[in-house]
């Protein structure tokens, strides 16, 4: 198997962090129903509660995805809202303030980062978040907890899609669309590092970035259609959807038969799978699931610099209005990173 060169892994300190008894109330982003960039405001709110096998974590940084913009919107799981005002987010990266029993693996004071389970309960775009213990790990030493906030969501769909679904290997041919955006970015680190041959994508301006991720082929698909110069394709995985320019329909044309189409953004492809069987290829959505062993396993990865993050921009928690705009303006390299708290 060929891999990318590793630099020496980051030894983890064993210190953990002072922690303060959390106050009764915390500051939030919040929305007070479905609506555009600017209904996204600070608000307070009561601090959670754990129970059982959660954890309360003091969020230092949260991660801002495309999912959070379009469940403000009043699209993505804003069904699974059942009150507001609602903080957003999935993404963070913060300190353990509670744990579950006293000799838990992630103690009081420890560094973590991984999902809340937003919608179902509050979101990380808050001072406290009260997370399940299974949906987190701890935050690679390498990294920042800005940096650490931009991993979650995104790299565990990207290997969720590459590694567990397409079974990324030497050899493989492998098409990733918007490969420069939050999950494309880490889908091609991840694809190269296991072997497999690397096209994708993206804008002329990312074009030397991506190859420096390990791509092969940048294609730019400002000039270029895709499927006048890729053919053959093992693998295609489509992080646009047909709501723009068909990706996923034309996507069909260059893999090969019996070839997998794996389309992530929700009922942007209605029909795929009929489309992909009179075809003569493979199809499958998916769903990301916030899995704290696979984000460890991401974490070596990360420590070692086999795999990086790229934070475009970081904004304050008061300015998360102004990050969504950011984000829908569609020309983000990597992920938007909220600031919460100090470290």
């Amino acid at each position: 198997m060929k891999t990318r060169p590793l630099r020496t892994t980051v030894s983890r300190p064993d210190a953990l962090a002072t922690v303060e008894t959390p106050p009764e109330t915390m500051r939030a982003a919040v929305i007070d129903g479905p609506g555009p960039a600017a209904a996204l405001h600070a608000a307070t709110l009561p601090t959670p509660t754990p129970v059982l096998s959660e954890l309360l974590v003091r969020v230092v940084a949260a991660g801002v995805n495309p999912i959070d913009a379009e469940t403000r919107a009043g699209a993505g799981v804003s069904s699974a809202i059942d009150a507001y005002p609602a903080a957003l987010g999935f993404d963070f990266s913060g300190v353990v303030v509670s744990s579950a029993y006293e000799s838990h693996p992630l103690p009081v004071g420890t560094a973590v980062f991984g999902m809340a389970p937003f919608p179902r309960s509050g979101g990380s775009y808050a001072e406290y978040v009260v997370v399940p213990a299974l949906s987190v790990a701890r935050k690679p030493a390498a990294l920042s907890h800005v940096e650490a906030a931009g991993v979650p969501l995104a790299a565990l769909t990207a290997w969720g899609i590459v590694v567990e679904t397409a079974h990324a290997h030497e050899g493989q041919r492998m098409l990733i669309h918007a490969g420069s955006g939050g999950v494309g970015h880490f889908a091609v680190q991840f694809a190269a590092y296991l072997g497999a041959s690397v096209t994708t994508t993206a804008s002329g301006r990312n074009a030397a970035w991506l190859r420096e991720l390990g791509a092969t082929v940048v294609v730019d698909h400002t000039t270029t259609r895709f499927e006048d110069v890729v053919s053959g394709m093992d693998v295609v995985i489509d992080l646009v959807g047909d709501l723009h320019d068909a990706t996923s329909t034309r996507s069909l044309s260059v893999l090969r038969p019996g070839g997998l189409l794996v389309v992530v953004p929700s009922g942007s492809s209605p029909g795929f799978a009929e489309a992909a069987r009179a075809a003569g290829v493979r199809a499958t959505g998916y769903r990301v699931i916030p899995d704290g062993s696979a984000l460890a396993t991401i974490a070596r990865l990360l420590d070692s610099g086999a795999v990086q993050v790229y934070v475009d921009r970081v904004f304050g928690l008061d300015d998360a209005a102004a990050a969504h705009a950011q984000l829908e303006d569609g020309h983000t390299r990597g992920k938007i990173v909220l600031r919460v708290t100090d470290d």
